[in-house]
């Protein structure tokens, strides 16, 4: 099937030419016809298959025939998670765009506001927007709703996780009720599809992959190691294998920082980029990494979603993630658009419970590698049998007065998307207290039933 039996106009099929893609993606295949038609769709595709050009290409074509956006006004709003992931969904509207009179504008905190107020005083048809940044420009008029058309939450599991949901039902209770709305992601988890089920309606589902799967174009294997030889491990693996461009996962982001100085320490040249490097600092190390001035790039969870960057060979996991839905998505940035990567874990004995979930998550056992040289003193556990997914209970809503306003007065979202220019974001806390270092170890903690989700940096 190709792009002209989609339904797209002939500008908007130029520019997919111009990029040399000639065949839709399966969920592009999928989406674009049922965006196309107005309704409401909720779709779930690996990351790497094309999913943003899933719904950009269908809302431009959407677009096209209404009648421009002015007086800080918006047709259609894109939501996401990251700074990182809302400029390149930015870009992907700017590109296939280009030949049609539309506007797009994007805005997200850790950046001045001053400038996004500016572009959007003549309205904007497309906004692209982390939530925290969307509501501070709200409630400074900056930005209006009344023209609303289509609404679209990309990566809607991480946007419609506890952490982000406070946010996000403002923002809702501020658009009209009639509009067209747009949920893509790369997983959905049965709580958070019950959720966004409520969101829209009668949607169009649209599933081209089994969940929480990873794709078979990504070789996986773990090196078990002791907790104390990550860092040396992970230079060796480097340094022998010649390994140009490798992106490195860190749970925490003194863990990142860390690491980025013992790999520069040992000739590798690296830099790390997680919620408190300013919004330029990130920009800067995205772009070094991508034309080569730096190998290694060390990364918390918050460049899983939304990094795209072609034919990136080598992804490894220092820390396992305590989510194990995030190790699909950290492995997910290599093996992209038909490219082959390999995604090395270097896991020790106290993460054998998180490497037993993300097994028990993507239903595969991890091929066990030791490196010769860095043979664990503790071993891990070999692998059992896989077990079924845990089915997670659903959380209780909490009741209206305890829950935190994250676009309070001073702009400081507590998502990391809100005003201020220092960039200085919260990440989501493990389970355990690694993630604060010389941090008080007595401190009292909540029961599990209790604790107060954290809202992902961003």
């Amino acid at each position: 099937m190709p792009f002209t039996s989609l339904g797209l106009g002939d500008d908007l099929l130029a520019a997919v030419a111009d990029q040399g893609y000639h065949t839709p993606s399966p969920i592009q295949a999928q989406a674009i016809p049922a965006v196309l038609s107005g309704r409401d769709v909720m779709a779930a595709a690996q990351t790497g298959t094309g999913k943003t050009a899933g719904f950009t290409l269908p809302l431009l074509e959407r677009l096209r025939a209404g009648k421009a956006a002015s007086n800080n006004q918006v047709r259609a709003l894109v939501l996401t998670p990251t700074r990182e992931l809302a400029a390149q969904v930015a870009e992907s509207v700017a590109t296939y765009g280009k030949h049609l009179p539309l506007t797009s504008t994007v805005v997200f905190g850790g950046v001045k506001v001053n400038p996004q107020m500016q572009r959007l005083r003549g309205g904007a048809d497309i906004l692209v927007a982390t939530p925290g940044r969307l509501l501070d420009l709200y409630q400074q008029n900056a930005v209006k709703f009344d023209h609303l058309e289509i609404l679209v939450l990309d990566e809607a599991d991480r946007m419609l996780d506890m952490g982000f949901i406070h946010d996000i039902r403002k923002i809702l209770s501020k658009l009209p009720p009639k509009r067209q709305n747009l949920m893509f992601s790369a997983t959905f988890s049965p709580e958070i599809r019950a959720l966004a089920k409520g969101l829209v309606n009668d949607p169009v589902e649209i599933d081209v992959s089994p969940r929480n799967t990873t794709t078979e174009l990504v070789t996986q294997w773990i090196a078990p190691v002791d907790k104390q030889r990550k860092a040396a491990l992970l230079t060796h693996l480097i340094q022998d294998n010649n390994w140009f461009q490798v992106l490195v996962f860190s749970r925490t982001k003194h863990g990142a920082n860390k690491l980025a100085k013992q790999l520069e320490s040992n000739g590798i040249e690296a830099a790390a980029i997680h919620g408190n490097k300013s919004q330029n600092a990130r920009t800067r190390a995205l772009a070094d990494f991508k034309n080569g001035k730096i190998r290694a790039l060390v990364a918390t969870d918050i460049a899983a979603r939304g990094l795209d960057i072609e034919q990136l060979p080598q992804v490894v996991n220092v820390d396992l993630p305590n989510v194990p839905e995030d190790y699909v998505h950290r492995i997910g940035r290599t093996g992209r658009a038909g490219a082959t990567g390999q995604a090395i874990s270097l896991v020790s004995a106290d993460e054998a419970q998180q490497l037993k979930d993300i097994e028990r998550l993507t239903q595969q056992q991890l091929e066990r590698k030791i490196v010769a040289g860095f043979e664990p003193g503790e071993p891990l556990p070999a692998a059992g049998a896989l077990q079924p997914p845990k089915r997670k209970r659903p959380k209780k809503a909490k009741p209206a007065h305890a829950r935190s306003d994250s676009s309070g007065g001073n702009g400081q979202a507590r998502n990391g998307n809100g005003g201020g220019g220092n960039g200085q974001n919260r990440q989501a806390r493990p389970a355990n207290n690694n993630s604060r270092p010389g941090g008080n170890s007595q401190r009292r903690r909540r029961p599990a039933g209790n604790r107060r989700p954290q809202a992902q940096q961003s």
